[in-house]
């Protein structure tokens, strides 16, 4: 099922409800809502009750980050209040990590076994293979609300359900993507419980690809490809060892875009890690990317265009396969499976087999009849599909095969039909 190409990218169609509130509220939000890095870490102070940021290493890049934000986003009334909300839920996690640590020392100790790492570009089939994978309850995955709020707040963690809260918010947060973007379930799909990407916890150390995905930040993207994101490894590190402290397991699946071009660090802090590298034909996955992208903004900025979005995205596209090109050396072959996203649609009961035997993990009875339930329940376009287009986002499809030919060459991966 496809609805066609989507029609409001430039001039997006927002919901009443919306509209209004970015129309009245924009005085008052640009006045009091503060993005200033000092009172966002005094509103998480004040949130919490605690003081200890665990170092301050996130304070450069979260400077970094606001100046970009307030100089370059363009930030609507709804962009600027959920923006600001976003940081300090950060950095109130931060804290609550920072509390439970100080109090459980024994955490640090904690092994990190051997994570089954999916690193992908978006549309390239990743999503689909994660879900897949974590029909194996031998991995300890990390759900979506949990990745909002890795740690509970003191109010409810000892509760008789301490997640309880954070899924009731995750669940609004949801519903109201789906209000304010009904299409972009059809590019992306978010579910409560289903595995998410640690991207979302790398954030903690503001030093993240996440947030150029969100917004229009290219000064904040130099600074970032310009630092070595050991620290941020670290602290994703850190986090992951507090959560399954918390409820287990011990060996993570993990999966984001951002691997891609920092195997470096990658396999600085997980050196045992089992990476899965999916490929597809890049000039699809630059269009199909800037499309979504295109249209996420709607929901932060003021203003979008789609052909600005994809002369960012198409050459950071280039620049991040070049970057996993050159990581790689970091990882030793038999670390890395390389996964097709062609044969991978064609058969993908056989290539989800092959990558739990490359993981070392046994395909029992019940884990082969959980895949067959997950593959029957969730058929390729299951929430309808969305159509690109190369003369929508002004790209030239001779141009983006010249200029992603050196990975399809390095790679072997077929073209597909780009829509005109």
């Amino acid at each position: 099922m496809s609805d066609g190409p989507i029609t409001d990218l430039d001039r997006p169609r927002m919901p009443r409800g919306i509209r209004l509130f970015n129309f009245a509220m924009a005085p008052l939000v640009s006045r009091f809502v503060s993005l200033e890095p000092r009172r966002l870490m005094v509103a998480a102070r004040k949130h919490t009750g605690l003081s200890d940021f665990g170092g301050d290493d996130f304070v450069e890049p979260l400077s970094v980050l606001v100046d970009s934000l307030e100089r370059e986003a363009g930030l609507s009334a709804l962009g600027r209040a959920s923006t600001r909300a976003l940081l300090v839920q950060l950095l109130s996690s931060r804290l609550l990590i920072e509390r439970l640590v100080a109090g459980h020392p024994e955490i640090l100790d904690e092994p990190l076994e051997r994570p089954l790492v999916i690193a992908g570009l978006p549309r390239t089939g990743t999503t689909h293979l994660h879900n897949l994978l974590a029909a194996d309850s031998g991995f300890r995955r990390l759900p979506y609300w949990e990745s909002l709020e890795p740690v509970a707040p003191p109010s409810e963690a000892r509760a008789a359900d301490p997640a309880a809260g954070r899924r009731r918010r995750a669940a609004r947060s949801i519903a109201f993507l789906d209000y304010a973007m009904p299409l972009f379930t059809r590019m992306h799909e978010f579910e409560l419980e289903a595995p998410h990407e640690e991207i979302q916890l790398l954030a903690l150390s503001f030093s993240t690809m996440l947030f150029e995905a969100s917004y229009r930040v290219p000064s904040y993207r130099d600074w970032y490809m310009s630092k070595d994101q050991v620290f941020a490894y670290r602290y994703l590190a850190k986090t992951l060892r507090v959560l399954q402290w918390l409820r287990g397991p011990r060996r993570w699946l993990l999966k984001s875009p951002q691997h891609l071009e920092q195997f470096a660090a990658l396999a600085a802090v997980f050196p045992d890690a089992a990476v899965v590298q999916t490929h597809r034909d890049p000039a699809a996955v630059a269009l199909s990317l800037s499309t979504m992208i295109a249209y996420g903004r709607r929901m932060q900025h003021s203003r979008t265009s789609a052909r600005e979005t994809a002369r960012y995205w198409v050459p950071r596209v280039d620049g991040m396969l070049r970057a996993s090109i050159a990581g790689r050396g970091s990882l030793s072959a038999a670390q890395v499976y390389d996964l097709h996203f062609e044969e991978f649609m064609a058969d993908r009961r056989s290539v989800v087999l092959g990558v739990f035997e490359f993981a070392g993990r046994e395909i029992t009875p019940e884990l082969s009849a959980a895949v067959d339930r997950h593959l029957g329940d969730n058929p390729r376009g299951k929430h309808g599909r969305v159509d690109y287009s190369l003369s929508q986002l002004g790209l030239e499809e001779n141009e983006l095969r010249r200029s992603f030919a050196f990975y399809e060459d390095r790679f072997g991966v077929s073209r597909e039909r780009l829509p005109v």
